[in-house]
């Protein structure tokens, strides 16, 4: 499971008092008269892939213009929602014999990281290892992103990122058996096109229809290319879902709707070569 592992936003549910709640969610107000509803707020709330945070009005009063509080207060939401999940995980996976291997994304910061100690099990951080698989197959995992417009926690230049990459590479004796789990898609490869911004970061129009760009990684692309792994994971560009070849290497980004309470991935059937690709969504 690759990132971005936390959401992008707090929604304040404002105690309005005698067991009311209000909070400002998906364009409108909506209010909370009782504890059943509060719930079923707070669900929707997650379910579209953000944080309710409990508070009072001054306090909201005060987080309006602080934006290092903001950023601490989401920072801790996601460190104690994510703690919450792999707990789950843990709990289900006891036993199972299955792996599951989670890598942050280039958003997630470096706090989350701790998370994953306290939930040693079944459940483990992949990022900048090389991990063997079932099958005898080694998968090389970066969390890391080539910069973008909004200066996120986990970039690195095209230079560092494609060093970072050889760094892991050559501990992979077989590249016939390798998986690069690369959380960049490799740049003009369709598994990275995104609308292009301006410098107020707002998308580009021409001829009333949004400018797509190429956003992936040329480090990335170039090290795909001389080392030939039978297999890439990628994602980080969420409206970009599909399958490509690059040279011999299949490249998969199964996209994000993430928004929308759904999660969306991919099965992968793997021998020699990658047979049968599934696209999934649920």
């Amino acid at each position: 499971m690759g990132g971005d592992l936390s959401g992008k936003a707090v929604v304040p549910v404002v105690e309005r008092g005698e067991g009311c709640w209000e909070a400002a969610f998906a364009g409108r107000r909506v209010r909370a008269k009782n504890d059943r509803d509060l719930a079923e707020l707070e669900d929707d709330i997650r379910f579209n892939g953000m944080y309710p945070h409990r508070c009072r009005s001054e306090e909201v009063s005060i987080l309006a213009t602080d934006e290092q509080g903001q950023e601490e207060l989401l920072e801790e939401l996601a460190r104690t929602t994510l703690e919450r999940w792999l707990s789950f995980a843990k709990e289900r996976l006891a036993g199972s014999g299955i792996a599951c291997y989670v890598m942050p994304g280039n958003d997630d910061a470096w706090s989350l990281d701790g998370a994953f100690d306290r939930a040693a099990g079944n459940v483990q951080n992949c990022d900048r290892q090389v991990v063997t698989l079932p099958g005898g197959y080694k998968m090389l995992s970066l969390s890391y992103a080539n910069p973008t417009p909004w200066n996120s926690p986990r970039e690195l230049s095209e230079e560092e990122l494609g060093a970072e990459i050889d760094r892991l590479a050559e501990q992979i004796p077989d590249m016939r058996r390798a998986i690069f789990n690369l959380h960049v898609p490799p740049v003009a490869s369709d598994l990275d096109s995104a609308p292009e911004l301006d410098e107020k970061l707002r998308p580009r129009y021409s001829g009333g229809a949004p400018v797509i760009a190429a956003v992936g990684s040329v480090a990335v692309r170039e090290a795909i290319g001389r080392y030939q792994p039978l297999l890439g994971l990628h994602g980080h560009i969420h409206e970009s879902k599909g399958v490509a070849k690059i040279g011999s290497t299949t490249c998969i980004n199964p996209g994000s709707t993430y928004n929308t309470g759904r999660l969306d991935g991919v099965i992968v059937r793997l021998g020699d070569d990658v047979g049968r690709i599934q696209l999934t969504s649920g």
